[in-house]
């Protein structure tokens, strides 16, 4: 999958959705199954599996693997269904899943179910999904719905300058009429363990997408290339360069050991608290901080030349510049959490 994933990155970026072989890959890799239930055929997989699946992706491929990421957070959210409903969604427990939490639809209800309408932006992988998991509100309740994509149509309208292989764009629901049990109201909130779990999934990536920008860089180290403009035999030969890329290194290693210990903390189960939810928080906003800071380092190093769109480590920049910043990884917000955590406050 890893080879595949990275033969086809560019292009994925270029027609602003995986291409065919990278989601057959990811799909026969059991990338997409990573949260479908061991019931249902599929991993079960816990969150060091998931950081580490997600982690080797993102080094080939970041949007395939932010795409199994957010799939990873749709099926989560689909498991709140009658056991009928969740039989026929995890079918196929390879199908790719799609969705978003922003309830900017709305919903009535009828003799025969419920008839959808709305418009839900920024939907990852939406092109290729099979399900969509939807917020809405119902008749004035806090909803999700589970749409097949055939019933939708999509508004391409994802034009970004980071992350564009995502696909990430509008989908539509235009008197959508859903069996009714496919709507359930909102089963919140999550636990802590769910919402960091969550944050790992878009952080992942990040942490893959900067370890692929490290190999670029230290490909150009094993090369003949030298500084510009100076008598250095090549960039290993200078003092600065070594150090620059030991720091740059060193950033992307914390950034990963930092997402591992999170899902290692999860992973035990001992049941975490709100404190330990803003610790957590904060500690992988931090992480996602020393990605961006990592791939700037390396853009330091390379010059000019790694801003050309032929060269790979502009992409991997602007994904981790625009992925990085995800809600999940608000840096100031995961702050304001543990200053109030850690001064007692409360409400």
């Amino acid at each position: 999958m890893i080879d595949i994933l990275a033969a086809n990155a560019e292009r994925t970026e270029q027609q602003d959705r995986p291409t065919a072989d990278s989601v057959r890959a990811a799909r026969e890799a059991g990338a997409f199954a990573l949260a479908t239930p061991e019931v249902y055929g599929g991993r079960s997989a816990n969150a060091t599996e998931i950081a580490r699946t997600l982690t080797g992706m993102g080094r080939a491929c970041p949007a395939t693997s932010w795409i199994a990421g957010t799939c990873l957070t749709a099926k989560t959210l689909a498991g709140g269904y009658d056991e009928t409903v969740l039989k026929e969604l995890f079918a196929d427990p390879d199908a790719l899943f799609c969705g978003t939490g922003v309830p900017s639809g709305r919903g009535e209800t009828e003799a025969h179910g419920v008839r959808v309408n709305g418009r839900w932006v920024s939907v990852s992988g939406c092109e290729d999904a099979q399900w969509a998991g939807l917020a809405l509100m119902v008749d004035g309740v806090f909803s999700f719905a589970q749409i097949p994509l055939a019933d939708l149509s999509i508004d391409r309208t994802w034009q970004m300058a980071g992350m564009r292989g995502t696909g990430s764009h509008t989908v539509v629901a235009e008197d959508v009429l859903v069996p009714a049990g496919r709507v359930t109201p909102f089963k919140g909130p999550f636990g802590v363990a769910t919402m960091q779990l969550f944050a790992i999934s878009v952080l992942a990536p990040m942490v893959g997408a900067t370890f692929g920008a490290l190999d670029v860089i230290t490909a150009m180290f094993a090369s003949d290339r030298k500084p510009y403009m100076t008598a250095y035999a090549n960039m290993g030969a200078s003092p600065g360069a070594r150090q620059w890329l030991a720091e740059a290194t060193t950033l992307a290693q914390r950034a990963e050991r930092t997402m591992l210990a999170v899902a290692t903390e999860i992973d035990a189960g001992t049941g975490l608290t709100d404190a330990d939810g803003s610790r957590l928080h904060l500690n992988l906003s931090e992480a996602a901080r020393d990605c961006r800071a990592s791939v700037e380092l390396m853009l330091d190093l390379h010059g000019t030349s790694g801003f050309r769109t032929s060269n790979p480590l502009q992409r991997f920049w602007r994904d981790v510049a625009v992925g990085s910043r995800h809600p999940h990884l608000n840096a100031y917000l995961a702050v304001e959490g543990f200053g109030r955590t850690v001064a007692g406050v409360t409400g």
